[in-house]
């Protein structure tokens, strides 16, 4: 476990991203892939529908066609899709948990997690024994957010806890992207975000708007 790469990281950041970033980031792995490149969250149900799995491998598939690293957070469903699409292709993916390092949430996820963060990288900003509660997730979303220059939800419920990691995006400057069917479930606080910035994510444009996606957090001139 490392911490001190995170002191240079932190200095860069603005003064916005500054007030909702950790102090301190733990991780194991390649401390680069959150310096060099996009990275794009891709987020979304545990409990995913068939379509959710064949959207949530397309869209990691495409990103990494595009030289994106997909971040998650190795919970089950969406986010253990994209981390496995993007390992089976090839690609980098960052794994952003809501427990200390030395544990795992859900236990069925321990493989991979310890895959990440030998061969990708797995960040957390809670120390290892750090109290695990439900507040550690939303909290969790916040820097999967910060580190992302765009978050894709991808399949949610009007209770799912992504909706915080929507939040926060948008709160960040970060370019929101909820995918159509989303809408089409009539899901509130989906409609909500459109009206403050977010996009519409569609079979006809995931290409061009995943391609369009700017370097957010590694040009900092692009920044606010």
């Amino acid at each position: 476990m490392q911490i001190s790469t995170f002191n240079d990281y932190y200095s860069k950041l603005t003064t916005v991203e500054k007030k909702n970033s950790p102090k301190e980031l733990f991780y194991k792995g390649d401390f680069s892939l959150l310096e060099n490149g996009r990275r794009v969250a891709v987020v979304g149900s545990r409990k995913v529908s068939e379509l959710g799995l064949k959207r949530t491998h397309k869209i990691a598939r495409f990103l990494v066609k595009n030289d994106i690293t997909v971040v998650s957070g190795l919970a089950e469903g969406v986010d253990s899709i994209a981390h496995r699409t993007a390992i089976d292709f090839q690609g980098n993916t960052i794994g952003v948990i809501g427990t200390p390092l030395n544990k795992y949430f859900p236990i069925e996820n321990k493989d991979l997690q310890d895959f990440i963060a030998e061969k990708h990288l797995l960040i957390s900003q809670f120390p290892e024994n750090y109290p695990v509660t439900p507040k550690s997730f939303p909290i969790r979303n916040r820097t999967m957010a910060l580190i992302s220059d765009a978050t894709i939800i991808v399949e949610a419920s009007e209770k799912s806890g992504t909706k915080h990691q929507g939040w926060e995006a948008l709160r960040l400057g970060r370019q929101l992207l909820i995918m159509e069917n989303v809408l089409n479930d009539n899901i509130s606080w989906a409609e909500e975000m459109l009206s403050y910035g977010a996009q519409v994510l569609t079979q006809d444009n995931f290409e061009f708007l995943i391609e369009s996606i700017p370097f957010l957090t590694t040009k900092r001139e692009y920044v606010f």
